[in-house]
């Protein structure tokens, strides 16, 4: 029988070391001949299918006016590789910057959308913006992943969690109760 956890007080604004989402992203954007990456960490699957993601982009990040200018993105899945490229990425604009070069990443043709993949990242998945009803208010963008690439192994990549403070958490070991879940629910 699980024990119960003493708790004490704490910080509203300090919550986000408990419940951000998932993994840190790079989200890429094309709009008028231009490439950028941004570091991302405020995002949600909303529905399986169609695959709807939401992410959370402040309209002071130049990849907001680009991605809603463009309607579409690619969410890139960073490993622990690139760790500092994460980091350096999210220290700096692409009104200034070509992050692409500056960072030493590879920027690859996608199929469905004009925004590049990021060839050193575990996964890539191409994104049209499906709603933008919160974007005015939220800068919460809803977007419909059409195309999806993902190396084949590691099939539980490291990857990188925010929890501020410059702390980031490592993905763990990989723990399986697939045998507890009704079939319907996997």
């Amino acid at each position: 029988m699980p024990k119960t956890v003493r708790k004490e007080d704490f910080p509203t604004a300090g919550v986000r070391r408990y419940l951000e989402p998932g993994p840190i992203v790079l989200v890429s954007s094309q709009w008028q001949g231009r490439n950028n990456i941004m570091t991302l960490g405020w995002h949600m699957v909303m529905e399986f299918s169609p695959s709807l993601v939401a992410c959370m982009i402040s309209r002071g990040n130049h990849s907001h006016r680009m991605i809603r200018e463009s309607g579409e993105c690619v969410i890139n899945l960073p490993t622990t590789r690139l760790t500092d490229e994460v980091v350096g990425i999210g220290n700096c604009t692409g009104v200034e910057t070509d992050k692409f070069a500056a960072f030493g990443l590879t920027a690859e043709p996608a199929r469905e959308v004009r925004a590049p993949l990021i060839g050193e990242c575990h996964a890539s998945f191409e994104c049209r913006l499906h709603d933008d009803v919160l974007v005015g208010k939220y800068d919460l963008f809803v977007f419909e992943v059409v195309k999806a690439h993902v190396a084949p192994s590691p099939r539980h990549p490291e990857t990188l969690h925010y929890t501020g403070d410059g702390v980031f958490m490592v993905s763990g070991r990989i723990i399986s109760r697939r045998s507890l879940f009704r079939p319907e629910m996997l």
